[in-house]
């Protein structure tokens, strides 16, 4: 059977590279090619060699500044989130009456979509500003912290319940072992329940580290980049370029391979780096 499956190989996968190649990998080429060029449509494209990717990062584009905005954001989103959520997981897991309901009231906000949960925070947001005589396009802080929160508020809930899975496939007997020992709740939770789910905080690690760093319809939502650009994130800003400015598709291309490096390569390093200190169950 396993000899028979490994001659039919290619013909079972074929199918599925071809889609592979057809909706992403010859995109993906031709998208890296084209930020070389300067374009309006394919069909005219023009080498420039490097000069889209000097006019991208040259300070008038203001892809730097978006980028440091959202390194800031991504690194308070990504403790906030996983924070929060691990630790109504770890309250969720107790013995406690109406645990489902809770789980599902917690896992809603996911279902929402991003530009309908940017435009209602907004509007409560501001309602509580206008009291100040402020809203939150006027100043970047509170644009920021709109962010964050509404982050927060829509992915607490996913990452809860991959938590909660985590923390019920730890074995019980580990449990009553540090028990036995006369180890504390606290001593339990550092020295048992977090290092057997390493794996568990490594997927809710990365799923909110490129989420962060993508975020693009709750920015547009919610702030559309305002104060002056002060809170616009590297997708809007790649966005604003493309379709934004005449003759600046190039530039927007160059941006967009950018920023898939630094979003692959700092995926690439914390996946590393969760996954060597994760620990096999027996």
């Amino acid at each position: 059977m396993e000899k028979t499956l490994k001659r039919y190989a290619l013909i079972f996968t074929l199918p599925t590279v071809t889609a592979f190649a057809f909706a992403f990998m010859i995109p993906f080429l031709q998208g890296i090619y084209l930020s070389f060029c300067k374009f309006t449509t394919v069909e005219n494209a023009v080498w420039m060699g490097l000069n889209n990717y000097k006019t991208a990062f040259s300070q008038g584009q203001g892809f730097t500044k978006a980028l440091g905005f959202t390194a800031a954001f991504t690194v308070v989103s990504v403790l906030t989130i996983n924070l929060l959520a691990f630790t109504i997981a770890v309250l969720l897991t107790r013995k406690m009456k109406g645990t489902n309901l809770f789980r599902t009231v917690f896992f809603m906000p996911n279902l929402i979509g991003g530009i309908v949960l940017g435009y209602t925070w907004q509007q409560m947001i501001n309602a509580v500003l206008y009291k100040y005589g402020t809203t939150i396009v006027s100043n970047a802080k509170f644009g920021f912290w709109g962010l964050v929160i509404l982050m927060n508020w829509q992915m607490v809930g996913y990452m809860m319940i991959i938590y909660i899975a985590g923390l019920q496939n730890i074995p019980t007997d580990l449990i009553e072992a540090a028990n036995i020992d006369g180890a504390t709740p606290w001593q339990t939770l550092i020295r048992v329940k977090i290092p057997l789910v390493m794996s568990s905080i490594t997927i809710c690690t990365f799923l909110t580290l490129s989420n962060s760093f993508k975020l693009f319809d709750q920015n547009k939502a919610l702030t559309d980049g305002a104060p002056m650009k002060k809170t616009q994130m590297l997708a809007l800003n790649i966005y604003e370029t493309f379709y934004g400015r005449t003759s600046y598709e190039g530039v927007g291309q160059a941006k967009a391979v950018a920023f898939f490096i630094i979003v692959a390569a700092i995926a690439l390093l914390q996946l590393s780096i969760t996954r060597s200190k994760e620990v096999e169950q027996a």
